[in-house]
């Protein structure tokens, strides 16, 4: 399903075009009256930052795909653990976070500056919504640094460019790619832009990924609707499609894996059922 940004964890009132804005222009782009995959992710996590429009579509979705909600709420508890363990036992410092989303709780800045409060972070995305929202993503430990670049995805040179403002890249850096690569249409454009990006890290950097297979009917037919309401689309891919984003990485253990059975914690017992979404993290050798 597609999930272009995440959303803030509590309430129901729709958004506030001005709310957290650095400016008018942004908000002036946001249209209320078509379904958004920001503002929809952000209603299945319960958030406020969504309109009508946003809610009627999500329940639709949801009706179809009652475990879109799991989904949300699995692919950022999956951030979470990758974030913790890279700040952790594999002692990164800096964050690159490539389809940043809508502030919410524990935004990857929130995670690792937990671990290590000198840890540098940018986020990236061009969605007029996320840019409104931007300023909340800015704060930072006093030991540490947040930056917000508005860049496209599809402009890897761009993204590397603007980074090196905030992030040393003759250093390790962590990739994160959360729920992010079906907004890519062509496969290969999508595995295109993660290896630029990867080529530019130095050994020792890490990828942390994870989005949606096409194996599981529900989801596929209620994003299939989704794609065809006029909201911007997204593609699911095939398991060895999203294994192949790693190839030339070396995967930490257990692999590419459903997300809720990458290194799940002690409240967590697994999928227990069908294959959703899937996910891991590798080292740059």
């Amino acid at each position: 399903m597609p999930k272009a940004i995440d959303g803030s964890p509590e309430g129901g009132c729709p958004v506030t075009q001005d709310s957290s804005a650095p400016g008018t222009a942004a908000s002036a782009k946001i249209d209320s009256a078509v379904p958004h995959s920001a503002r929809i992710w952000n209603y299945w996590l319960g958030g406020k930052d969504n309109y009508p429009v946003d809610v009627e579509a999500g329940d639709a979705f949801r009706e179809i795909f009652p475990g879109i909600t799991d989904l949300a709420r699995d692919s950022r508890a999956f951030l979470g653990r990758a974030v913790r363990h890279l700040a952790g036992d594999a002692g990164i410092r800096q964050f690159l976070d490539i389809g940043t989303g809508l502030p919410t709780a524990d935004n990857t800045h929130q995670i690792a500056q937990r671990v290590a409060p000198d840890a540098r972070i940018v986020y990236v995305d061009n969605d007029p919504l996320v840019l409104a929202h931007a300023q909340a993503l800015l704060t930072s430990t006093r030991e540490g640094v947040t930056d917000y670049i508005d860049a496209d995805l599809h402009d890897p040179g761009t993204v590397l460019r603007e980074a090196a403002r905030t992030l040393d890249l003759t250093k390790p850096v962590a990739l994160t790619f959360m729920q992010v690569s079906g907004h890519i249409a062509d496969y290969d454009e999508a595995r295109s832009i993660v290896r630029t990006l990867m080529v530019a890290l130095p050994s020792g950097s890490y990828f942390a990924f994870n989005d949606s297979v096409d194996t599981n009917q529900a989801n596929a037919e209620a994003t299939r609707l989704y794609n065809e309401s006029g909201a911007a689309p997204y593609y699911l891919r095939s398991p060895q499609q999203l294994a192949g984003f790693f190839d030339g990485l070396e995967l930490l253990e257990p692999g590419v894996v459903p997300i809720t059975d990458w290194r799940p914690d002690s409240t967590m017992s697994g999928t227990g059922g069908e294959v959703i979404a899937l996910g891991g993290v590798a080292r740059k050798p």
